[in-house]
């Protein structure tokens, strides 16, 4: 059983999705922390991760449990992102507050998630419902 959940893709995606929000929330907090060091330049999670976990599921085939964990988030600048100000920082305040609001929500429901694959797997070890 424990294989069942370990090995299940769509379980990798939300553990990975949810690492990536950890991450992205790092990412964030640096921005906020370096909004006024000059010539700092916004962070955030790198496209490849996306670009690979779409491509991993497109096409309708479903894919293995460990192609999907293999993917791992990292950061990386955020070259879409352009310095409107003089000292070439690119960090704009209220952007990264709603980015932050949006993270948060994203992260609870991915914990969620997590969480009741979880909870499948004690239940079906101990036989009951946890509290």
């Amino acid at each position: 059983m424990i294989e069942l959940v370990s090995n299940n893709a769509n379980y990798q995606l939300a553990r990975r999705m949810l690492d990536a929000s950890v991450l992205r929330h790092e990412a964030i907090a640096s921005n906020i922390a370096n909004a006024e060091t000059p010539g700092y330049r916004r962070l955030d999670i790198a496209p490849d991760f996306q670009t690979a976990l779409r491509a991993q599921f497109s096409g309708g085939a479903r894919p293995e449990a460990a192609e999907v964990a293999a993917i791992r988030p990292r950061l990386a600048e955020d070259a879409t992102v352009r310095s409107v100000r003089p000292d070439g920082n690119s960090v704009e305040l209220e952007t990264e507050l709603l980015a932050m609001g949006r993270n948060r929500v994203e992260h609870e429901y991915l914990t969620d998630l997590v969480s009741s694959n979880i909870r499948q797997l004690r239940m079906a070890i101990s036989g009951r419902v946890a509290a």
